[in-house]
């Protein structure tokens, strides 16, 4: 169906609540929330940034991720919730958390499961800056398109312009069982996150199998989302305000052995406990958003977010 004929099947099914799911990504139906054919719009979950479009009413956020001051940036007006704006459901499948690996090996082992889309050249640099900085440390570099050859030759050259010797560097392609894909993480000590668009997915992956995540906390959205998870967590020592703030989180969680392992035994429970893993407590406060977003539309009024 073109957008047209979309658009007139929402008009005729008298949908109340349009909701956006993609934004610009691939397959979207931006042309078909710009025929404003419901009477509420809003963007939410699936994309990073402002759509731009003034048929969208509302993008449905956080306080961590948008914090006052964002609004500038964004053709939609912001409406908050009073916890994080997503939940993480673990898979059946994931194995118990492991035992911290340095452990065994004597030296930390980093690591990043992010797509490399995320992982640019200034990444690179300052996860070398971090390595520079815990000498004898290691890092597992995973992501699908490390299973070509001439990607993972390009990674560890990446990370030996900055002076870490390639064999410090482990390269991992697509694993793929759900289940083993969560047990690699057994091998990692600390997650060091991506900016300026940080790791979702794979910062909850990390944190349900154990693995703590220290992440630069950047200026929009993309940038402050594991920062968002962190806060959800109870733990805003692991965010850093800027590079030199990231390698010492980094060093000092990797120098203190009996912490790290103390949090590592605790994360998922913690996790458990939190918003993160309350759908049903999310679903009320999406409801809640729902009505008063209605009820604003049914008396005329300006949308309005959370001040």
């Amino acid at each position: 169906m073109n957008d047209d004929q979309v658009a007139a099947l929402i008009r005729d099914d008298e949908i109340d609540i349009l909701v956006d799911l993609a934004g610009h990504t691939g397959l979207n139906r931006m042309l078909t929330f710009a025929r404003r054919p419901a009477p509420v719009q809003l963007s939410y979950l699936g994309y990073c940034c402002t759509t731009g479009l003034a048929a969208i009413d509302y993008r449905l956020t956080d306080w961590h991720t948008d914090p006052k001051g964002q609004e500038a940036f964004h053709a939609e007006t912001l409406y908050r919730l009073d916890r994080n704006f997503l939940c993480y459901t673990a898979p059946d499948s994931a194995p118990e958390v492991a035992p911290p690996p340095s452990g065994k090996s004597g030296g930390i082992t980093f690591g990043s499961f992010n797509t490399l889309a995320k992982v640019t050249p200034d990444v690179v640099a300052l996860w070398a800056k971090v390595m520079a900085a815990v000498p004898g440390s290691r890092f597992i570099l995973k992501a699908k398109s490390l299973s070509d050859e001439a990607t993972r030759i390009r990674y560890r050259a990446l990370f030996e312009s900055h002076g870490i010797a390639g064999e410090r560097i482990e390269t991992l392609g697509r694993i793929k069982e759900k289940g083993d894909h969560l047990g690699a993480y057994g091998r990692v000590d600390i997650a060091l996150d991506t900016f300026p668009y940080n790791g979702v997915t794979t910062s909850c992956e990390a944190m349900w199998m154990g693995v703590p995540v220290v992440t630069l906390e950047g200026r929009n959205h993309a940038g402050r989302l594991c920062a968002s998870l962190l806060h959800a967590l109870d733990l805003p020592h692991l965010i850093a305000g800027d590079e030199n703030a990231f390698v010492d989180v980094a060093k000092g969680l990797a120098e203190d052995g009996a912490a790290l392992a103390a949090l590592r035994a605790e994360l998922r429970g913690r996790m458990q406990k939190s918003d993160l893993r309350d759908g049903p407590g999310l679903a009320r406060a999406i409801e809640t958003a729902y009505r008063d977003m209605w009820q604003q539309w049914c008396t005329g009024a300006t949308p309005a977010g959370t001040e």
